[in-house]
């Protein structure tokens, strides 16, 4: 009778880019293979624009622009990390298109970035998307492993709050 009072705990994450979906432990800097910043997976991305995984809150959107956090309505912290070592770019090749504050729904472009430049600065384009406080979580369903994914429309994690 008073559902509409609940929060959903069950939040579904969108795949933030297109391109292919990799296993998290296939990520080449530990950080994010030893699930050290918490469960996910990670994504070889094939455009310039990264999108909001699900409806929630920009909370974190550093002045280096190389990654965001967003906060789901099931309180789930994601963190999108767009590249590896692409912090030492300093901003160069990433334009933000939201501030840090603002309500998001799934699909609201984040980030576009500049693929050519970071590859001409050999930055590897692999993109983590984590759950930071996934210890809250449980049923972390995953599609299948290196397969083509769409932003936006496929679903790539589910995370269920415990």
């Amino acid at each position: 009778m008073f559902k509409i009072f609940k929060k959903n705990k069950n939040v579904d994450l969108y795949a933030p880019v297109s391109g292919e979906l990799i296993a998290l432990e296939s990520v080449s800097d530990q950080v994010f293979s030893s699930k050290m910043m918490g469960e996910g997976v990670a994504f070889e991305i094939t455009e310039d624009f990264i999108y909001a995984p699900c409806d929630g809150t920009i909370s974190l959107l550093p002045e280096t622009l190389h990654a965001f956090g967003l906060t789901a309505k099931n309180d789930a912290e994601i963190l999108i990390h767009i590249g590896l070592d692409s912090v030492n770019l300093n901003g160069e090749g990433f334009t933000k298109l939201v501030s840090q504050g603002d309500q998001v729904k799934k699909g609201t472009a984040i980030i576009q970035v500049d693929r050519q430049l970071l590859q001409e600065k050999n930055i590897v384009t692999t993109t983590p998307m984590v759950i930071t406080n996934s210890d809250a979580y449980q049923n972390f369903k995953q599609v299948e492993q290196n397969s083509s994914v769409k932003s936006g429309e496929t679903i790539v994690m589910e995370c269920v709050k415990k």
